[in-house]
């Protein structure tokens, strides 16, 4: 290893004869694919030849060191791999998504920011004032219990109780 990090390409091409079968075979177990596993198996050799110098015998084995490197350039392919998938399934996903008419997703959107307004006015007049005040003027739970004179825990229960009841008059999942 240490004739290999002052350049001497001899001694590279002993160190590859003596553990590239090693090495591929560790990647082959990895990667379960003859192509990938070749391609990854040149890169850790590459990286062999770039990084010798870097080499600690003090820390472990020249074979230990280049296993390690093996090993963790075939887990990131595998990483590499998985999430190339996920992002082609996510654009696949999105390719095959019908656009949304802008027309009829504000038509939507009206119809159910009506349909709660309306169901929020069939509430009664408790629980219809700490929701208006706290969903439509966007007051926190302390202001809705100042504005409605009124405890900060019953502010609350008004508040939940409402929307309870807006969910079971909606049709609304929890």
């Amino acid at each position: 290893m240490r004739q290999t990090a002052s350049g001497d390409q001899e001694a590279f091409a002993s160190l590859y004869d003596q553990v590239a079968a090693r090495v591929h075979g560790l990647v082959v177990r990895i990667l379960r694919d003859q192509a990938q596993s070749e391609e990854v198996t040149q890169e850790v050799f590459l990286q062999v030849w770039r990084s010798a110098p870097s080499f600690d015998p003090a820390r472990g084995s020249a074979l230990s060191w280049l296993m390690t490197l093996a090993h963790r350039r075939a887990v990131d392919r595998v990483r590499s791999a998985q999430a190339q998938s996920v992002r082609d399934a996510d654009y696949e996903s999105l390719r095959d998504k019908p656009l949304q008419d802008p027309t009829s997703q504000e038509v939507e959107d009206r119809w159910q920011a009506q349909t709660v307004r309306s169901a929020v006015t069939e509430l009664g007049p408790p629980h219809q004032e700490a929701v208006e005040l706290a969903y439509f003027q966007g007051m926190t739970h302390r202001e809705v219990s100042l504005a409605l004179g009124v405890p900060l825990g019953t502010a609350k229960t008004r508040i939940r109780d409402g929307l309870r009841k807006l969910r079971e008059t909606t049709g609304g999942a929890r």
